[in-house]
């Protein structure tokens, strides 16, 4: 035997490649991993193995589009040897790299795949050179060049909606050219409206009364909050006094002005939200709502808030607006007057009511409807408005309140800790939207814990802040608050290691951000892209289930961890459908804006989200989530739409009627 041919002999290769160009005009990479060996992921940390690279050197007559991805499962798991967290493939993986062919007769790319594969023992570094020439790209492949001798229709340019139909799609949409939808090559049919196809089925998907009433539910719960911080508790006094100047001897004046007055406070309020939706548009809210800005500016808000609460200062209102306000009420008469009182209510709470309003915004935000925030400020006002009604009625209501005191700065301690809790959850939808990664659920599952502990030891009297009176006991209220705040400590801690926390999922990161999970029982998307997962879909001969979601969608978080989790739907869905989840928050940029008209308006579509929000809208006229439609391989609609309703049963059966509605046009 030759030395070469020992040498040959010795030679390990764990990984073998295979490449080809398809015929959606990407460049798919496959790589045939041998068994007990493992080849590491795209994105490594620093002094950690050689991750998987892809480098082109030599590109003519195309384009990139974007980086090379993949949706293949990928490990991720503390690594001994390199005594860091890395994640990596131990099944045969999928990448894809798309493009834009310009020249097909100039037509070449070549390049080479760094990477390295491991197994118990030991570790191979490889290099793979690849090359495409013109002769490598598909006949059915449309080239860039050719496209534009190439007649338009629906089968090679985005769709149009045909007049018959133009009603029925979202009002006053308008798609002048090809490119206005993006990602289309000869599928662009995929994208044609579907509005009356989902109407014929009936509105499954409708949530408004039910979103409605739970901003309304959460907006009245706020409200009561707030009538629990010290910054409202002082305003009883003032609000009685002023009350008995005005009526001690006219009861029915008595009862007129204590009802302006909560009316009032509700519209004071109810313009608040009014406005803030005129200023960001019904449409801008659920980005607002997702915006990395936004976020930070509420995580920082809260945070400050939290250290005031906790005595290191005090935030208070220039006292010249509230003294300027309290003596316009003194000084009016009539209706004025009033308006002005309960003007100087809300100036006075604001520093304790601001996040909680805050809150409840960003949450009504999510219904991208302009009906949330002022149903949400309604709820709120209502809360806050009938006691401070009720005491302007019944001002000998006063003598028989607790005196503030020790208990109301108790208050503030439990509401900082409360507002540190929720901070995290704005840093969080910011975190992974942009994808920075520096809040993966177990990072915030500790903090909570930690907070929740902490706060369990202050009630029982164990730490005490500087202005925190004396504590000689503990009162029977403490001590139940205590327990549940210890309990629900101690009820996260299993989710450190994976499980599932349904009570707190719709604020925690979701599954897939932890590093370390012992459960897999998740049902995790086969796709995140519209175009790829139905192509894959027409090809294996299954139905397709899109899921509208969104990094910072509450009800989203909800539906997944409480329905999702049913091994009866978790096996339908892995088993009979083609997942795609399209994050309509995603602030991934797409490799050029695409200008498009909608309701008489021209707007770039900028990132990933801005792209799955216009399809949810242009195809299936709607723009809340979740919404999760069931499609053919045409891309037509098999059943109604489904929205936010947690009956699992209910659930079960939208996707089973959509399995038999497929089947059936299958047998036509």
């Amino acid at each position: 035997m030759s030395f070469s041919a020992i040498m040959h002999a010795q030679m390990m290769e764990p990984v073998k490649w295979t490449y080809r160009i398809n015929d959606a005009g990407e460049i798919v990479f496959h790589a045939t991993i041998e068994s007990g060996w493992h080849l590491y992921d795209m994105n490594l940390p620093d002094d950690g193995p050689i991750p998987t690279a892809f480098n082109f050197e030599e590109i003519k007559g195309a384009e990139l589009r974007g980086k090379v991805v993949t949706t293949s499962k990928i490990v991720s798991q503390y690594d001994n040897m390199f005594k860091m967290t890395i994640r990596w493939f131990d099944e045969n993986p999928t990448f894809t790299q798309k493009l834009k062919i310009t020249d097909k007769d100039n037509f070449l790319i070549s390049g080479s795949i760094d990477y390295m594969a491991c197994n118990d023992q030991s570790c191979v570094p490889g290099e793979e050179i690849f090359q495409f020439t013109a002769k490598d790209i598909p006949a059915k492949l449309i080239v860039a060049k050719d496209a534009e001798k190439i007649t338009v229709s629906p089968e090679t340019t985005a769709p149009t909606i045909p007049e018959e139909k133009e009603a029925a799609a979202t009002d006053n949409l308008d798609l002048t050219a090809a490119e206005s939808v993006p990602g289309t090559f000869a599928i662009a049919d995929y994208w044609n409206p579907v509005i009356s196809e989902l109407q014929h089925f009936g509105d499954q998907a409708s949530q408004s009364n039910k979103s409605w009433l739970f901003i309304f539910i959460v907006g009245f719960g706020g409200g009561l909050l707030a009538l629990l911080t010290p910054c409202v508790w002082p305003i009883i006094p003032m609000t009685v006094s002023f009350f008995l100047k005005r009526a001690k001897t006219n009861r029915k004046k008595a009862i007129s002005d204590a009802l302006t007055y909560g009316c009032s406070i509700i519209v004071i309020y109810l313009l608040l939200g009014l406005i803030i939706t005129a200023v960001f548009g019904a449409s801008a809210l659920n980005d607002l709502s997702t915006n990395a800005l936004f976020n930070l500016l509420f995580f920082a808000l809260l945070i400050v808030f939290a250290i005031s609460f906790f005595g290191a200062f005090e935030l208070v209102l220039p006292s010249s607006w509230t003294n300027k306000m309290d003596s316009k009420a003194e000084s009016t008469t009539g209706l004025i007057s009033i308006f002005f009182m309960a003007f100087t209510l809300v100036l006075v709470s604001f520093s304790c009511t601001g996040p909680i309003i805050g809150t409840l915004l960003v949450e009504a935000a999510g219904m991208g409807n302009i009906a949330g925030p002022a149903i949400g400020m309604f709820g709120f006002s209502l809360a806050l408005a009938i006691p401070f009604a009720l005491f302007a009625l019944f001002p000998s209501w006063l003598q028989n309140l607790p005196k503030s005191g020790g208990w109301l700065n108790s208050v503030k301690v439990v509401l900082g800790f409360l507002e540190l809790a929720l901070a995290l959850k704005f840093l969080s939808v910011a975190d992974l939207a942009y994808g920075w990664g520096i809040l993966d659920r177990e990072v915030f599952l500790v903090i909570w814990i930690v907070l929740f502990i902490l706060l369990g030891i202050y009630l029982l009297g164990k730490i005490k802040f500087a202005h925190d009176s004396d504590l000689p006991y503990v009162s029977v209220p403490r001590l139940f608050m205590s327990i549940i705040s210890f309990a629900f400590a101690i009820y996260m801690i299993p989710g450190l290691w994976g499980a599932p926390l349904k009570a707190i999922s719709a604020f925690s990161p979701p599954l897939y951000t932890q590093d370390f999970s012992l459960y897999h029982g998740e049902v995790r998307p086969q796709f995140y892209d519209f175009e790829e997962g139905m192509e894959y879909a027409r090809k294996n001969n299954k139905p397709v289930m899109i899921d509208f979601t969104g990094y910072g969608c509450v009800n989203c978080r909800e539906m997944e961890a409480a329905v999702w989790s049913d091994l009866r739907v978790k096996d339908i869905i892995d088993n009979d459908y083609v997942l795609i989840s399209l994050y309509v928050d995603d602030k991934t940029k797409l490799n050029e804006p695409v200008e498009i008209t909608e309701y008489d308006k021209t707007r770039k579509l900028k990132t990933i989200g801005d792209k799955w929000s216009y399809l949810q809208r242009y195809k299936f006229g709607a723009n809340a989530q979740p919404f999760y439609v069931l499609l053919d391989n045409t891309g037509m609609p098999v059943a109604p739409a489904y929205a936010y309703d947690k009956n699992i049963d209910k659930y079960i059966q939208f996707l089973q009627n959509g399995i038999q509605q497929y089947k059936l046009k299958g047998e036509r």
